[in-house]
């Protein structure tokens, strides 16, 4: 497999591929890298921390007092801070590549955010062990969960006052997406969707008395439907494999849908709605590594993050302020803006993120600075202006990067060859002036120019 192509795939499945890898990739056949990433995410390997404290605050002896929910809320708001931070820490090293990739990307398809971590923790690993399961399982299960009876207001559906939110983002932003239904169908739905509720545990309970055992009239079929055979009849239709591959070639492949591809796509995916199969066919077919398709997607904040992880680990001592720069980008984990998620696309920049965008690899891994010398600057001048502005600008984040990975990783890479590892598209003629014209001291100040590059920005 071309090493332009291999590079591509895990751009998009991942946040890049280092030489090593790379180069013991580009031995093998498309179908032999596609099924490697595979068999690598079959297990789902769940992202928990300690919950014993929260546990013991909302076990069998629970006490619905205030002073007992403040503590678990004060608890919760901590626990979440500290998942997102593990949830970068996953992404930048994962056993499962492709698995967490897809979680990242469901978790802005199937969005929800709860202030009980217990039931964040667990939603967020209801999207892993799903990732590349049966969407139709995938769909049932989320319609169950705590957090999402919560978020969209399914725990208040009772027969005598049914509550519509549910049933309307189920099919407008779930399945079918806009248009695909009508407000009769909301409103039936919301029926069969009574009743659905959960413990203090966060464990499903289905309310009997509060569920509307009535005939229900749903896209031309009538019965008594509960929850589970709305999403069936929602599945008979076609429109949801299409729309769900619609959001997948978005995310993966091109902001620009190409029908024929997407209805290709949709064809495989609506005989079994097996996620896996569906990605194996994207990652295989011809079509995905078209040059149109390669380095023109704006990394959201959380891959361009991960992205510079990936090729030099780095540590926040204060872990604070990792999510200070997810705010700053515009993408903070676990704290979706709306039901509908993030934008994505051009939406990631804007007058207040570019610049942010640009310096992020120097800010983390250079206390700020970029080296700008021109070919011939003696090393002493360079050593003196670093530390000068290390002293004056350097301090706004505290971090270690592991530069000593980074060079074992690049040590059989020629400097002038760096940037086609580092970028995924080429750069533009005034950037390659402008490099050509620096003084390349090392691999690692190269490394952070090419990093603040508007190129950096495009995977």
């Amino acid at each position: 497999m071309k090493q332009k192509h291999i590079q591509h795939l895990y751009w998009r499945i991942g946040f890049g591929i280092l030489p090593n890898a790379l180069e013991k990739r580009s031995k093998q056949n498309k179908k032999a890298v596609v099924d490697n990433l595979l068999r690598a995410s079959k297990e789902a390997t769940p992202l928990t921390l300690d919950t014993s404290e929260l546990d013991d605050l909302m076990g069998g002896s629970y006490e619905k007092s205030k002073e007992n929910r403040m503590k678990i809320q004060k608890i919760s708001r901590e626990k979440i801070k500290v998942l997102n931070v593990a949830w970068i820490e996953r992404l930048a090293d994962p056993k499962e590549l492709l698995r967490e990739k897809m979680t990242l990307f469901w978790a802005n398809h199937f969005v929800c955010q709860d202030n009980n971590y217990v039931y964040s923790q667990k939603f967020h690993n209801t999207l892993r062990t799903h990732a590349l399961g049966n969407f139709k399982d995938f769909v049932v299960a989320i319609s169950k969960e705590a957090a999402m009876t919560k978020y969209l207001n399914t725990k208040q559906n009772r027969k005598q006052k049914p509550n519509e939110n549910f049933a309307r983002e189920l099919m407008e932003l779930f399945t079918l997406g806009v248009g695909n239904y009508t407000e009769d169908d909301i409103k039936e739905s919301a029926r069969a969707f009574t009743g659905y509720s959960h413990n203090l545990q966060g464990e499903f309970v289905f309310r009997k008395r509060a569920h509307d055992e009535g005939v229900k009239a749903f896209f031309g079929k009538s019965g008594n439907f509960n929850g589970d055979d709305i999403i069936d009849i929602i599945l008979e239709n076609k429109q949801c494999a299409t729309y769900i591959c619609g959001k997948i070639y978005r995310y993966f492949v091109n902001d620009t849908i190409d029908e024929n591809h997407v209805n290709n796509m949709a064809n495989m995916f609506y005989k079994d709605y097996n996620i896996e199969n569906v990605m194996r066919y994207m990652m295989l077919s011809d079509w995905f590594y078209d040059k149109k398709n390669i380095g023109i997607k704006i990394k959201s904040p959380i891959e361009l993050l991960v992205g510079i992880k990936n090729v030099v680990p780095v540590d926040f001592k204060n872990p604070k302020q990792l999510l200070y720069i997810q705010k700053l980008l515009g993408q903070i984990l676990l704290s979706p803006p709306n039901v509908a998620g993030w934008k994505g696309g051009r939406n990631w920049i804007d007058s207040n993120t570019i610049v942010m965008r640009l310096k992020l690899s120097s800010l983390i891994l250079n206390n700020a600075y970029i080296s700008k010398a021109k070919a011939g600057t003696s090393d002493a001048a360079m050593d003196m202006k670093k530390q000068a502005f290390k002293k004056n600008f350097g301090k706004r984040f505290k971090t270690e990067s592991n530069w000593n990975y980074f060079n074992n990783q690049f040590k059989n890479v020629d400097i002038n060859d760096l940037e086609n590892h580092i970028l995924a598209c080429n750069i533009n003629e005034s950037a390659s002036a402008y490099l050509q014209s620096l003084s390349k001291v090392s691999r690692q100040e190269y490394c952070v120019q090419l990093m603040s590059l508007p190129e950096y920005q495009m995977c």
